[in-house]
């Protein structure tokens, strides 16, 4: 069962901009994770086949992207640093039951006054949120059955947003442009890997890209640069597809929310969803 968990967070001490990309949060992920299984923590850090989790950046609470409004974006690169007592959300996604699993030890027993570390600063975890919630459109879950039975069959227009700088790997470089074999053929082979109800890959076949409105957004730190878009595309279903490829389609598309698309999910690049 796909879960989108969003993790509010109280910084004890000013967390400095080095620390706020995305590879120092995906270390944090794994920190949390090694606190109650040591061995699944390792078996993540080694990044073995399909990533079964994905992350967002950290977000100032009240910054743009917190609302409901689907015309804003998430903060993605950080000017200054976060000062100590400023809220902040963070969204862990999670694919697989048995990491849900294993992690349920650690939402069902919240100590609210221990601390993470984000380099030099202390985190308290204030709560989680697992449901959906009028002002945290982030946080959801459902069953992989429950997104294929709510999909609509007959629905051949597909919205997307793209609230995090996305790209996908084409041989030895990346691309931006979010076409419709880039964005189906990442989101079906997710879907296949964790949900037990495969997917023909000719489930691509009759989508076509029929309006975006697109932007360039670099991303870097000390040790990279990645470059992806940002911004919006609808996809159209065209052609003599039936009742059942229109149906698993919408029900890609709707898993958006949870699999995120492209490269460096983990780090939380790839966050889209359909609207």
């Amino acid at each position: 069962m796909p879960h989108s968990l969003v993790l509010n967070l109280l910084p004890q001490a000013d967390i400095p901009v080095g620390y706020l990309s995305g590879r120092h949060l995906h270390a944090l992920f794994l920190t949390l994770v090694s606190s109650v299984d040591q061995d699944l923590g390792d078996r993540l850090h080694a990044g073995d086949g399909v990533r079964s989790f994905s992350l967002s950046p950290l977000q100032v609470l009240g910054n743009r992207g917190q609302g409901t409004g689907y015309r804003e974006t998430l903060q993605v690169q950080h000017k200054r640093s976060i000062a100590a007592g400023q809220s902040c959300w963070w969204r862990i996604s999670l694919l697989d039951d048995a990491l849900f699993g294993h992690l349920s030890k650690l939402w069902l027993n919240l100590n609210p006054h221990q601390a993470w570390h984000l380099g030099s600063a202390d985190l308290l975890i204030t709560s989680i949120l697992g449901t959906p919630q009028s002002t945290q459109p982030w946080a959801n879950f459902a069953g992989y059955s429950q997104l294929y039975e709510q999909a609509s069959d007959s629905d051949r227009e597909l919205r997307f947003r793209f609230y995090t700088p996305t790209a996908f790997r084409k041989g030895q470089f990346d691309t931006s442009m979010p076409t419709q074999e880039n964005i189906f053929s990442s989101l079906l082979k997710r879907w296949n890997e964790f949900s037990g109800m495969e997917f023909p890959e000719k489930l691509i076949e009759p989508i076509f890209p029929s309006y975006f409105d697109i932007q360039t957004e670099i991303v870097q730190d000390s040790r990279s640069k990645f470059i992806g878009c940002t911004g919006s595309v609808t996809y159209r279903i065209l052609g003599q597809a039936d009742a059942e490829m229109i149906k698993q389609i919408n029900c890609l598309a709707s898993f958006a929310l949870y699999a995120g698309v492209g490269r460096k999910t983990t780090m939380g690049m790839g966050m889209v969803r359909k609207f």
